[in-house]
Parts: C-alpha cells; structure tokens; sequence
C-alpha cells in the first residue's frame, strides 16, 4: 500500500426530511447566494423546502447552471457575488451545480487575470468561498470531495480543477429526492458512481487489502439496487443505498493508498465537450475499449474484479480478466446505456485524431495509472470506441 494523508472535512447529513436542517448548518449573518439548474426543483417540491429553511436567512438566487456547467453562465453569477457581496454559496442540485458552485467559490477569492486561468493553468485552490450543499440527483460524488469540472463551449473544453479549499462544508443528503428524477438521468447516476469506482479499482494489485473490498462492495451495492432504482424510485431503502453509494464511490476513501486511472474520464470528457454527450455516457462508451488496450497491464485486478463482483470462477486468468470486461459493458447496457460512440452520432470520423491532438497540445503525454498512455495511444482507444 502506498503511502497517503486522508482529511476529508465535509459534514454529511443524510436521511429522509433533513433540508430543513439547512438553518442550523449555514452562519446566521451570511449573505447566501443559492444557486440551481434548470428549475426542475421547482416542480419537485425541493425549492419549496430550501426556500423554507432559508427563511430566516439573507439570500439570492441564480438558476440556470446548465448540466455540463458553462464558464460564461457562471461568470454571470461570479458578477453577482461580487456586486451583491455574497459570503456564502449553497448548491441545490446535482454534480453540475455543485461543481459550477465550487468554481464560484475558488473565483470569488482568485487574484489572477482570469478565473479560467484556474483551470488552463491547473491552479490548486487553497482557500475557496465557504458552500453547502442539498444534493438532488446522486451520481458525481462532488457532494464530498473538492474535484469540479468545467465546460466552455465557445472553445470546445471540459477542463478539471480542485483543492482542500472545495470541500463543501456540509451535503444534505435526503434519498427522497431522487423520486421525481428520470429514468435517463438514474441510469446516468448509476454508470457515473459505477465508473468512479473502476477508475480507482481497475488498476494493478497494490496489498491495499481494505480498499478493494470498500470498493468491492460499492460496486456490488451499485449492481444490487440499479434494478430496484430504475424500477420504482419511491423503494426508499434502495434509494438510501444508492444515494449512499455514489457519495462513497468519490469522497476520497478508496483511492488512498493505491494507484489510479482517470483516462476514461480525461478521454470522456472530450466526447462531452466535442458532442455534447451525457458525462456517464462518455464514461461508458470509452471504458471497455480502454480496458481491453490495457488489458495486459490490467489484467490481475480485471480477473479479481471478475471473481469478487461478478461471481466468476472457472477459467483462466485471463478469461476472467475478458469475461470482466463484457459483463461491465453488458451492465451498462442493461441500464439503457449505450456503449459505441456512433450509438450517439453520426459524425465521429475524426474524432480520435481530434482528441489525441488536443492531448498533445496541452502536453499530456502521459496518462493512465503509470502515466503510460501517450496521445497515440488514446487515439487507438478511442477509434475501438466508435
């Protein structure tokens, strides 16, 4: 097990009815900037509930973050916050929002010429603007750790950014909320909190005994509640186990200690950012075909991983290793997901080309858990991808 440091100081507050907690959770003489999508907690019954426990509370509003946060949407908070002289951020929504929220929060303090700058120039930030969150869709983990990523369409780019200074101070976490959501975007939440914990997982054998079962056992939760999730949302204990799962799958704990991926990530966020395609989605498309190109350096922890998950026992290490692999992408498609990017679009001639060069131009030359992977490579793993 490799060497680690662990803090993770975000307060979790989960259960049925706890948004009304919020008041007790944000300081009493703040000035709250609220911030949500596209106002589907407006027919849900949560905006209601915010709104309620914000009663006592100074606040505004900005809605309209997009699901793919855009920079430009953003700067017009950004210019809110300034203008209002706003001292507290509070996220009401999913990934999107949290981690549109968590470039406020690093924006409103940064000193440089540009906030995107934070992300162009991979700048860490130590101290952000204090947040909290009310989570309404499971899926990202960003409701726990201090990662974000952002979209700017007029240059094509989905870039990340992060730093101790962006962990939410608090996540309210009430599983009810996930009964208005649709099926699509359940199925998206699934795949994403399955695929975090791949890219941390699917890696080579490290002695990190206890995060492999962690890891293990949220995959196993993942495939144990995806039937019940997507058949009836009211089942609250499967909505408690999954809500619970996607926060663990990226707060941090199982990747202490041992090696990680993140390639399908790097890899997917540019199909997001070329054709707009669902971030789980992209995940999906790109992670069997990375896995089968790597399939000699993964090959150990692909045939664990088939053993412990998915029950298989007989055969070779290598046939575990590939019987892995097809039952991942028969899970995915079992949620509704697709797993070719031509499933998506008819206008994928180029794209591997495309990608690889823009891996080059920002010199990321090596990626993966060795940092191995080179533009050409990505290139391949992509071009399987179609």
């Amino acid at each position: 097990m490799n060497n680690f440091e662990f803090i993770n100081p975000t307060k979790i507050i989960f259960g049925k009815n706890t948004i009304a907690k919020l008041t007790e959770e944000i300081p009493a003489n703040a000035k709250v900037l609220m911030l949500y999508g596209g106002g589907s907690i407006k027919k849900n019954g949560i905006y209601d509930q915010v709104k309620a426990a914000l009663k006592t509370i100074d606040h505004i509003e900005f809605g309209g973050i997009p699901a793919n946060p855009e920079y430009t949407v953003l700067m017009q908070a950004l210019e809110l916050i300034k203008n209002e002289n706003i001292t507290y951020l509070l996220a009401v929504g999913g990934g999107s929002v949290i981690d549109g929220t968590k470039f406020l929060s690093a924006a409103a303090y940064f000193k440089g010429e540009t906030p995107w700058d934070i992300l162009t120039e991979k700048i860490r930030t130590e101290q952000g603007m204090p947040f909290g969150t009310v989570l309404t869709l499971p899926a990202t983990g960003s409701e726990m750790n201090s990662g974000a990523v952002i979209t700017r369409a007029s240059t094509q780019e989905k870039l990340a950014m992060g730093g101790p200074g962006l962990f939410p101070t608090f996540s309210i976490l009430d599983p009810q909320v996930i009964q208005s959501i649709p099926k699509r975007q359940l199925a998206n939440g699934i795949t994403d909190a399955f695929s975090h914990v791949l890219e941390q997982y699917l890696t080579y054998p490290i002695g990190a005994l206890l995060q492999d079962r962690f890891a293990e056992s949220i995959m196993q939760t993942l495939i144990e509640v995806a039937p019940k999730i997507l058949k009836d949302p009211k089942d609250y204990e499967a909505a408690s186990n999954f809500m619970w799962s996607c926060t663990m799958a990226l707060n941090g704990l199982i990747q202490k200690g041992v090696p990680t991926d993140w390639a399908v990530h790097a890899m997917g966020h540019e199909l997001t950012a070329l054709f707009g395609i669902d971030h789980a989605r992209t995940l999906a498309i790109i992670a069997p075909s990375h896995y089968q190109y790597n399939f000699e350096t993964k090959k150990e922890k692909l045939a664990q991983y088939a053993e412990r998950v998915w029950q298989i026992n007989s055969g070779s290490l290598e046939d575990k290793a590939y019987a892995a692999i097809e039952k991942t992408e028969q899970f995915f498609n079992s949620l509704g997901i697709d797993t070719k990017l031509s499933k998506y679009t008819k206008d994928y001639d180029g794209t591997a080309e495309i990608i690889a060069q823009r891996f080059t131009e920002r010199g990321w030359l090596g990626l993966g858990e060795r940092q191995a992977l080179k533009p050409e490579d990505v290139e391949s793993i992509v071009l399987m991808a179609y």
